[in-house]
């Protein structure tokens, strides 16, 4: 799957957490998350100016308007991912990738494969959902 060097290495709980193998594998997943939705943007963008129509029908003019509003939404989606690649890239060069920012804990190999952009532990992530969850139920936070 990915390869570092001339053979195939995989992060394995059977050696030290954050080795420089697993940096140098995170690091590299992460360059080819950044270099795929740097292709993506370039790509919708592309698709976005063919599809803008001169002259449309009213109903036409609907459609492209909700067209552009789901592509702005993906596009904040994608530009809010695209940071978190960044980030993550800039904790592996500090020292930092890997722990969780809220309890200092390792995030687990397992999440990072799954999400090697994660910044949180999976214990930390659901307790910050919780009180999100709870703070929308009481109306006190942002519905978002």
């Amino acid at each position: 799957m990915h390869s570092i060097g001339h053979h195939q290495y995989h992060p394995t709980d059977d050696e030290p957490y954050m080795n420089p193998k697993q940096l140098a594998y995170f690091r590299q997943l992460l360059i080819r998350q950044r270099r795929e939705l740097t292709a993506q943007a370039r790509d919708s963008m592309h698709q976005m100016r063919a599809g803008t129509p001169k002259e449309a029908d009213p109903i036409d003019q609907g459609v492209v308007a909700a067209e552009r509003d789901f592509f702005c939404q993906a596009r904040l989606r994608h530009d809010r991912l695209l940071a978190r690649v960044e980030e993550a890239l800039v904790r592996i060069e500090e020292g930092s990738y890997g722990y969780c920012e809220e309890t200092g804990e390792a995030i687990g190999l397992k999440r990072l494969l799954a999400q090697p952009a994660a910044t949180l532990s999976v214990e930390a992530q659901e307790r910050i959902e919780r009180l999100q969850r709870l703070a929308r139920s009481q109306g006190l936070g942002p519905a978002h």
